[in-house]
């Protein structure tokens, strides 16, 4: 394996992490305070543009760096909706 995929390691664990981290800070207090769907969804957007460029669809340093990330990031910012519509309800 050369250099090249040694890089590609570092954000194909990085990405998921940093986003599961948020998911697990959200789902613990129940809260969105703070958190903002739309910065949110600019990144799984971008992540998800950017797996379609690189073209290296089969590759898993794409696949869980990027499209995965992708895909965690859309249920985040399912879960940052939900946290804040029932913020807004509760205090009506």
């Amino acid at each position: 394996m050369n250099w090249i995929h040694w890089v590609g390691m570092i954000p194909a664990i990085i990405f998921p992490a940093a986003t599961m981290i948020q998911i697990i800070h959200l789902l613990r207090v129940k809260n969105a305070a703070g958190v903002s769907a739309l910065s949110w969804s600019a990144f799984a957007v971008g992540n998800l543009t950017l797996y379609v460029y690189t073209e290296k669809y089969l590759e898993w340093q794409a696949l869980l760096g990027l499209l995965g990330t992708a895909l965690l990031q859309f249920y985040l910012i399912v879960l940052i909706l939900y946290y804040q519509r029932q913020a807004t309800q509760t205090e009506v």
